[in-house]
């Protein structure tokens, strides 16, 4: 009884552990001492729009997925809360980006050959800013990394608008302009 009692008290004791990274992003730094997992982590002040993006890429265990943009084709602001991801770009020209917890704007146009990464739950988007089609490919480290577009997540529901204005400073007529573009509802 008692063994069974500890094991319990065990899983118990585990399920309640967060797993969830204590900070948005870790870029490596090949200059900074070497531990057991790797590199240590880039001071994030030091940070720039070019430790996401890359020329080259090799990756195992991921789940992948086509994007296909036609010219002018945007993919809105939205978050993956289950995994990083990172976009491959095949053909055209495709500006990217995202937001971090400290709101810093991290943004790059993408060519072919080119690849970003997108921190697991940060906002991102990307956009086909080249005057043809652009297509690429986005890998996720896990495969449900679940999806979540602010558009619809603000506009394509039945949350009241005055509560989505008043979260959002968007006026009256503004939110249910949004609403009935996206379908939501009053």
């Amino acid at each position: 009884m008692k063994m069974i009692i500890h094991i319990f008290f065990t899983l118990s004791l585990f399920s309640s552990i967060s797993f969830a990274s204590v900070q948005d992003f870790c870029v490596a730094d090949p200059k900074g001492p070497q531990n057991p997992s790797g590199y240590s982590c880039k001071n994030p002040d030091q940070v720039t729009e070019n430790d996401f993006a890359f020329s080259g890429l090799n990756g195992l265990d991921v789940s992948l997925a086509r994007l296909d943009l036609a010219g002018g084709g945007v993919i809105p602001l939205h978050t993956h809360p289950g995994a990083s991801e990172v976009l491959v770009v095949i053909q055209g020209t495709i500006r990217a980006g995202f937001i971090s917890s400290a709101n810093k704007v991290y943004l790059k146009t993408l060519s072919r050959g080119d690849s970003m990464v997108f921190p697991q739950g940060l906002l991102h988007f990307q956009l086909n800013s080249g005057k043809g089609p652009a297509l690429a490919f986005v890998a996720f480290g896990s495969s449900s990394p679940g999806l979540q577009i602010l558009p619809f997540a603000l506009f394509a529901n039945d949350l009241p608008s005055e509560l989505v204005e008043a979260t959002t400073f968007l006026s009256d007529e503004e939110v249910k302009k949004l609403k009935g573009v996206l379908g939501g509802t009053d």
